[in-house]
């Protein structure tokens, strides 16, 4: 009698979702929250990206236009030690602000979680404890109507409990079904005892749903993992019975008939079926392994196999991307959908591509029929370590529609197009010209092997450009290169093209390139020359900047252009930071100090980007290729150990400066490499990296102590100086 009339409310709750269509996809927001437990150690991403101690985060949010966030209010945090020992002091401070802002939150209670240190997820407690808590949060926030128990819970199961990487770090079959099972259950129950509180609260259930394709000979292994990925949502939806493919599996795991008559008897129909889809949620499982990089190896009990992500494979299926996986999802449960998470840890342009790419995603799939309710801008404040799942600290940042390096946490492209997005529904910037780098022609593992196959590089007609001067110097080549790889079309400019001392040329090569943006990377470098070539060293470092600065003002044309750390005289004796008053001691300074001032008269919304001591794996003209060569030769290097510095990755400071330019950054950056070392010490760093015989390098300690590093107050968003140097030997072992 349950089960029919339970079938019954399932029906009634279809055709009224279906008749309820929402007028239009709102935007909601998100913020990684994850509390997962790795050994012993918990780890906590908004302790980690700052937003715990920085209250001041929700009204940024709200200043976004955003009414509906996903918000932490994690078991973990509130009951760490007894669960009837809760500290709310943090939480009601932030909800009530939510409230106060008209923001609705949808309660979060784990988060890539097993609980506290008393539970886990193979504890037959887990369930009815996350319920009492669910209760409790219920009680104290009764108009909070919208929640997430867990979130996830079967790519939390696979992690946890297949693949070993999360507490309780099961490796098998059994250990993965009984942790999904444990979820799901707390997920009923915790519905169950919200709702005695609050009647009519919403279950908004999230998950990956990531497709796997394969090769013929591995499609048995891709449709196991096809059948796998549904099976959150089945058991909530009360379809896992005698007749499912996997009920034989979950008896096999020791999951008997009870258990699994229970979701029967106990259906949880999501309210919202939440999609989180990523790039690399799509699978392609290839046979031929070798012909594929070794981090890309993997295997079941029967044979290895290569696991790659599909959009790096040419494979006859069009059934890839967010719209495919939405569509599927509709066609699946019939239930309201939203993407509750929309991200990519890429370049900023790449992360605005997504974006839109999952927003048109979303459109397409409510005008095939779909009742499409949102779509989750995700990471507000960015991760930390997800690149390896948590399971190293190394503090790998990627920022969000905030960049949470800077204090306080710096908007970049993306919080305008939540604006737009918010409140017209559209948005547009011309690096949205080019597809993303999952849709171009680049990013195959192995070229098609029908040329046709390949989908055209260019969206529009005419891309957009980026203007870059200074062709034949190591930044303006950096820079087009980099460019290149990132989708961003560009100009490379010599002076032939456009001389930046001459108004006039200028004006004529705007005009004729007509670009979206410009990069100023020419002028005058030779630094111990300038001293006789005063007169150059201003026309084209300080005169043809501001000429530039000028006509870019007049055409309302974003623009940068860099600097240098010898604006400063090094007597301060620590790393300048941006508000520190020039001091230059030579010709060279000048002329960056007056090309400052200069630039930020003619244009104010100009982008200045103090850098310093480059090295890069193109360039043959640096210090570090210098010493990797002369010490590799047996030849002397004599380096100072008198001048700090802080030597700069050129293609960490060209990504970051682009970033920058993307968002519509301005005034003066400090973009170094975080690590403030002498040129002996750099060199020697170098020579150990490479693994080379530094004997030959010899200490000089001529001239006075000097400090010319920079560090930055608005945001350290490059890289550690070890990290640079490592990639640099790469790169250059790449490219030789």
């Amino acid at each position: 009698m349950a089960r029919a009339q339970t079938r019954r409310l399932h029906r009634q709750k279809m055709t009224t979702s279906i008749r309820n269509f929402p007028p239009a996809i709102a935007l909601w927001a998100g913020l990684e929250c994850t509390v997962a437990r790795i050994g012993d150690t918990f780890r906590n991403q908004s302790q980690e990206t700052g937003h715990a101690s920085r209250p001041q985060d929700l009204d940024a949010i709200a200043g976004l236009g955003i009414r509906t966030v996903r918000y932490p209010v994690l078991w973990e945090t509130i009951a760490p030690d007894d669960p009837a020992q809760c500290d709310w002091r943090w939480h009601d401070e932030r909800l009530a602000r939510l409230r106060t802002l008209g923001i609705e939150p949808i309660a979060g209670l784990v988060h890539h979680g097993s609980g506290p240190h008393y539970t886990d997820l193979l504890d037959p407690a887990f369930p009815a404890l996350l319920a009492q808590h669910a209760l409790r949060v219920a009680s104290r926030y009764p108009w909070i109507t919208q929640f997430t128990p867990v979130n996830e819970p079967l790519t939390t199961a696979r992690f946890s409990g297949l693949y070993g990487h999360w507490y309780p770090h099961g490796r098998s079959m059994a250990t993965f079904l009984q942790a999904l099972v444990t979820q799901c259950r707390a997920i009923v129950l915790s519905m169950q005892a919200i709702r005695r509180v609050t009647p009519e609260a919403q279950l908004v259930q999230t998950e990956d749903l990531g497709k796997i394709f394969s090769t013929p000979p591995m499609a048995y292994q891709a449709e196991h993992e096809n059948q796998r990925r549904w099976l959150g949502f089945d058991l909530l939806c009360g379809r896992v019975d005698r007749t499912h493919p996997w009920y034989q599996d979950f008896l096999a795991a020791g999951i008997d008939s009870r258990a699994l008559g229970f979701f029967e008897d106990n259906r949880c129909l999501p309210d919202i079926v939440g999609i989180n889809h990523y790039l690399t949620s799509e699978r392609f499982l290839d046979h031929r392994r070798a012909r594929y990089p070794a981090h890309h190896q993997s295997g079941n009990l029967r044979e290895q196999y290569a696991d790659v992500e599909a959009v790096r494979i040419d494979f006859e299926s069009v059934c890839t991307g967010p719209q495919a996986r939405l569509l599927e999802a509709w066609e699946r449960y019939r239930l309201p959908l939203a993407v509750t998470e929309a991200h990519h840890g890429c370049s900023r342009d790449e992360q605005l591509r997504w974006l839109m790419e999952v927003w048109q995603a979303a459109h397409a799939a409510r005008a095939a029929g779909a009742d499409l309710r949102a779509v989750t801008i995700w990471s507000l404040f960015g991760c930390v370590d997800w690149n390896t799942l948590l399971t190293q600290q190394t503090g790998f940042y990627e920022s969000g529609v905030f960049d949470a390096r800077c204090q306080p946490p710096r908007p970049t492209i993306l919080a305008d197009a939540a604006r737009a997005l918010a409140s017209t529904g559209s948005f547009d910037h011309p690096v949205l010209d080019r597809p993303g780098w999952w849709r171009r022609a680049d990013r195959f593992y192995q070229l098609p092997a029908t040329p046709a196959l390949i989908p055209p590089a260019i969206t529009p007609c005419s891309p957009r450009r980026i203007a870059i001067t200074g062709a034949t110097g190591t930044l303006g080549q950096a820079f087009a290169r980099i460019c290149g790889h990132r989708g961003l079309d560009c100009d490379l400019l010599a002076r032939a093209e456009m001389d930046i001392g001459s108004a006039a040329s200028i004006d004529a090569a705007l005009q004729r390139y007509r670009p979206w943006a410009v990069v100023n990377a020419a002028g005058y470098v030779r630094v111990n020359q300038a001293e006789q070539e005063a007169e150059r060293c201003f026309r084209e470092n300080a005169t043809g900047a501001e000429l530039l600065a000028r006509a870019c003002a007049r055409r309302g044309i974003p623009y940068v252009t860099f600097s240098s750390d010898l604006v400063f005289d090094g007597s301060l004796g620590r790393a300048y930071v941006e508000s520190d008053l020039v001091c230059p001691t030579g010709i060279y300074g000048s002329s960056k100090v007056a090309a400052e001032r200069l630039v930020a008269k003619a244009c104010p919304s100009a982008l200045v980007i103090r850098t310093s001591a480059f090295f890069g794996p193109w360039d043959r003209y640096n210090f570090v290729h210098g010493v990797v060569e002369d010490l590799n030769a047996g030849r002397m290097v004599e380096a100072s150990d008198r001048v700090m510095v802080s030597p700069t990755y050129v293609p960490d400071l060209v990504h970051a400066a682009l970033d920058l330019l993307i968002d519509r950054a301005s005034g003066v950056w400090h973009l170094a490499n975080q690590g403030l070392v002498s040129w002996h010490a750099l060199a020697l760093r170098v020579a150990q990296a490479a693994r080379i015989d530094a004997s030959a390098l010899v200490r000089t300690e001529d001239g006075s102590h000097r400090i010319t590093a920079l560090t930055s107050e608005r945001g350290l968003i490059l890289p550690p100086l070890e990290e640079a140097i490592d990639r640099y030997l790469q790169d250059r072992l790449r490219l030789a």
